[in-house]
């Protein structure tokens, strides 16, 4: 039996069966779901995507997503979660349901993906922070396994070595295709016989992780390994996402280049506002939401049409307020915006209209908007 959602946009969930569940960690676990026969399809997903699982918590029903460790090849649904609090919705999930139990679970979503080169020379650069290891996890596990001519590097960032999640899989990983992958750890919160390793993944220890570690290139004695890096995966809070993407954006690495996913809500713009506009007064704004029609006016275009929104207590589906999540995601039917950022959709879908309204600032006295894209 499947159940419509509405969690930014009508999705499909189904029931599926806890297979395996596992302690992790003293504040992470991972839940493994049985795929029946007949859901295979449903299932299908790629490496970086994500679900969202519904359950209850304080007795409310809970809409949480968690990102997919497992590989596409490996024909199974596996995500590891963490727990923020004693007292979290997620807890909540960690105690009171088991292996055997139900839960309803969407059909994977995101876009927080790559295209698969199976025949090309590639170098690949992740950056985890914590729990944010989850979906480059995915990714790694499916590049090694479908990619022979793709290099791997991992610069992975916990507190302490106690909170490093999935550090047994990693490492057999790095031993499995040492000659393709290598894996390094941070600690913030620990001493480390080597210094380099001590501190957070940030701009500075970005450089000195160019000059130290990605440098000398067995393969071309003329470059780095760093000027062979093809695309750059980064999964962790927002802040380190901004300071990450922005620093490998100033090493050379093209904004396209540059993926990344995240795990809060983060309501800062990743890379810096660098145009300005012609300042208007009372846009009319016009929006349909779950087949109702609603109008207003936003005082000026000097913030984003998402926020104007917010601020006029409107209940407009919104997670990350930066352009990555696609949960604001709407059409443009009459009107102009700009569209600042975008690291969510596709070249044919802005092509048919589609923008998103937390990084969209209005450029006409009347806009027009559709959230109901299904």
């Amino acid at each position: 039996m499947k159940r419509q959602i509405y969690k930014g946009k009508l999705t499909q969930f189904h029931w599926l069966k806890i297979a395996k569940k596992e302690e992790l960690t003293k504040n992470t676990f991972s839940l493994e779901f049985e795929i029946p026969e007949n859901l295979k399809e449903n299932f299908r997903f790629d490496a970086g995507q994500f679900v969202s699982i519904q359950f209850h918590a304080h007795g409310k029903e809970i809409i949480n997503d968690y990102s997919m460790t497992s590989a596409p090849y490996e024909d199974k649904i596996s995500l590891g979660i963490k727990v923020n609090s004693p007292d979290g919705a997620t807890s909540q999930l960690f105690k009171n349901y088991h292996e055997g139990d139900e839960l309803l679970v969407s059909e994977p979503n995101g876009r927080f993906t790559l295209i698969s080169k199976p025949h090309e020379f590639r170098t690949i650069v992740g950056f985890a922070a914590g729990i944010g290891i989850t979906p480059i996890l995915s990714h790694f596990k499916n590049i090694l396994h479908n990619e022979p001519r793709t290099r791997l590097f991992l610069f992975f960032g916990n507190k302490n070595s106690e909170e490093l999640v999935y550090r047994d899989e990693l490492d057999r990983l790095a031993k499995t295709c040492g000659d393709r992958l290598q894996i390094f750890y941070f600690f913030s919160q620990e001493n480390t016989a080597n210094s380099f390793f001590h501190g957070r993944l940030d701009d500075r220890k970005l450089s000195l992780i160019i000059n130290q570690i990605l440098h000398l290139d067995e393969t071309d004695e003329e470059s780095t390994i760093w000027d062979a890096v093809d695309e750059v995966l980064i999964c962790g809070k927002g802040e380190m996402i901004k300071t990450l993407a922005n620093a490998c954006y100033h090493h050379g690495i093209p904004k396209k280049n540059i993926h990344f996913e995240l795990f809060e809500e983060f309501n800062d713009d990743i890379y810096p506002v660098e145009k300005e506009f012609p300042l208007l007064e009372n846009v009319e704004l016009a929006f349909k939401m779950l087949g109702k029609e609603y109008t207003t006016v936003l005082p000026t275009n000097e913030e984003r049409i998402l926020q104007q929104l917010l601020v006029q207590k409107f209940q407009v589906p919104y997670s990350c307020k930066s352009g990555i999540c696609g949960s604001c995601e709407c059409i443009l039917e009459e009107g102009d915006v700009e569209l600042l950022e975008n690291e969510y959709l596709t070249e044919n879908e802005e092509e048919r209209g589609h923008i998103l309204a937390c990084m969209s600032i209005a450029k006409s006295k009347k806009i027009k908007l559709n959230f109901d894209l299904s």
